[in-house]
């Protein structure tokens, strides 16, 4: 079944050749189109023409550091991140979350539960029609269409599409208290202590990029044991 041209691109790094098969038949029965690399040189060389929706990247490589490359995809496209690998310690976990990846699938999988977490991640990603691509908030604009924030000067820091979903859901809600439990079920992905911890260290990245205080953030705020608000003055558009 061919995909029609404007369906979501999702790009497959792995070096089993199997499981780019399945995972190729899987998505493309679902609607998608697909690109399967074995090494990690062939799809760099590849995102030069292409510009794929969703990243299914394999830690363990032959020729580059897995958890490496996410954290460049996370920084350098505006993709969706989602680590597929057979090391199943919590650790390795935290660490791909941490460094970017916006989901973390462990082998042996069901390529059904892949298509399924595609879906979802998509779904999130897709613009409010309430907002849009560029927020303004005190002397900052956030370009969720290119994953940068752009100070009063015109200087811009890039954003990760974790970090990106994160910010949008704080610039979505100013003024409101998000609990930990609203932020999970908005942004997907287990309760639990990894989900915690890697929610902690990307609203600890957006600080520093938006050169806040960590003891005494002004956007940004902690309420112990309810979760975070946002007090800056959104402006859309």
């Amino acid at each position: 079944m061919t995909a029609p041209a404007n369906a979501p691109l999702v790009t497959i790094l792995d070096d089993e050749p199997a499981i780019r098969t399945m995972l190729a038949e899987a998505l493309e029965e679902a609607g998608f189109r697909t690109m399967a690399f074995g090494r990690a040189t062939e799809f760099e060389a590849a995102l030069r023409q292409a510009s794929p929706d969703v990243c299914l990247v394999d830690l363990s490589l032959p020729d580059r550091d897995g958890l490496g490359l996410v954290h460049r995809l996370a920084l350098e496209q505006g993709a969706t991140v989602i680590i597929i690998s057979g090391r199943a310690q919590v650790q390795d976990r935290v660490t791909g979350l941490e460094l970017g990846a916006d989901d973390y699938i462990i082998k042996p999988f069901d390529p059904a539960e892949v298509v399924a977490r595609i879906r979802a991640r998509l779904r999130r990603g897709t613009p409010s029609t309430q907002t849009g691509e560029v927020a303004h908030f005190n002397g900052w604009a956030a370009h969720f269409d290119r994953y940068v924030l752009e100070d009063d000067s015109g200087a811009e820091t890039p954003f990760s599409h974790a970090e990106g979903e994160v910010l949008r859901l704080f610039l979505e809600r100013p003024k409101r208290l998000i609990s930990r439990q609203a932020m999970q079920e908005a942004l997907g992905g287990a309760a639990g202590e990894s989900f915690d911890r890697a929610m902690d260290v990307r609203i600890s990245r957006l600080r520093t990029k938006l050169r806040e205080d960590p003891r005494n953030p002004r956007l940004i705020k902690t309420i112990y044991g309810a979760g975070y608000i946002f007090l800056g003055d959104v402006r859309w558009g």
